[in-house]
């Protein structure tokens, strides 16, 4: 897994997934773009990538860090033409956003512009997901955007479920050892 967190946002839907995962019986490698230029995607059965939504992208690390993974993909020849699908090769994406966006919306163009590298790819991205989240350092951004008061998020329930999906996409996609 691939994430990059400023607030601690994105970091706390990332160990959510990292706890589903384990749960399900997976090993879990958790790694920052800086720290991640060595991992090959095709070692792995599932990547995880994760960004809060900025100006509605993946922010700066995580668009830097796909980018280079994709050129350096596209030198090896490994991007196919109409790429297709490789088998057992899948990815969930995830991104977090706030209150005074423009709803979902600003996120979802961040989630399938991070989808579109593993699509190029031949992964199968198995799961977007998109997850209200607490917006720090103005009051007013926290509570009177669009999502309305985001103070807390996501909460632990919110998490808890994170998890418990996860762990359940794991068994639907089982990951070999």
């Amino acid at each position: 897994m691939v994430y990059w967190s400023k607030t601690g946002n994105t970091e706390k839907v990332a160990l959510a997934i990292k706890q589903g995962l384990e749960a399900a019986g997976v090993e879990v490698y958790v790694k920052k773009p800086s720290e991640a230029a060595d991992v090959d995607y095709f070692d792995y059965d599932l990547v995880c990538v994760g960004s809060p939504s900025y100006e509605f992208h993946p922010v700066k690390p995580i668009t830097d860090f796909l980018r280079s993974k994709l050129t350096s993909y596209r030198k090896q020849g490994r991007i196919k033409v109409a790429a297709p699908k490789v088998q057992g090769k899948n990815a969930l994406v995830f991104v977090t956003y706030s209150g005074p966006h423009t709803d979902i919306d600003e996120a979802t163009t961040a989630g399938k512009y991070m989808a579109q590298f593993f699509e190029h790819l031949g992964f199968t991205v198995i799961a977007e997901w998109y997850v209200l989240s607490g917006f720090h350092g103005s009051l007013e951004n926290s509570t009177q955007g669009r999502m309305g008061d985001v103070i807390g998020k996501p909460t632990r329930e919110e998490l808890l479920k994170i998890k418990e999906d996860t762990e359940r996409l794991a068994k639907k996609y089982p990951v070999q050892a």
